[in-house]
């Protein structure tokens, strides 16, 4: 049996998780999963799940930073910035944690 790779997990465990993010605790799970089937071994779906969260978490700061520059200038991007960093911290206990768990899990199913 050959490797998954973890650089795949990762990005379709993302692209999984940007479709399912409206499902709470369940869609993160569910891309944890895929990532971890893609990545192959339990530490390996663990990474691929992880990473697939906190690039999520980090994508959604940026694009709350950027568009309340956009929409409200310098307070408008100082605040984007500050719920950026809020929301990536929360995303971090959260959502890449569930990711990481569901990742686990799917690296164990498929060895």
């Amino acid at each position: 049996m050959g490797q998954g790779s973890i650089a795949a997990g990762t990005f379709i465990g993302f692209l999984l998780l940007m479709t399912l993010c409206w499902i709470p605790f369940i869609g993160p799970f569910i891309a944890g999963i895929v990532a971890g089937l893609i990545a192959r071994g339990a530490l390996r779906g663990f990474t691929a799940g992880f990473l697939a969260g906190i690039t999520g978490a980090i994508i959604l700061g940026l694009a709350l930073a950027i568009l309340g520059g956009l929409i409200r200038g310098l307070i408008g991007a100082i605040v984007g910035w500050i719920l950026g960093f809020g929301v990536a911290f929360t995303a971090l206990i959260t959502v890449a944690i569930i990711c990481a768990l569901g990742g686990l899990f799917g690296g164990l199913i498929r060895r």
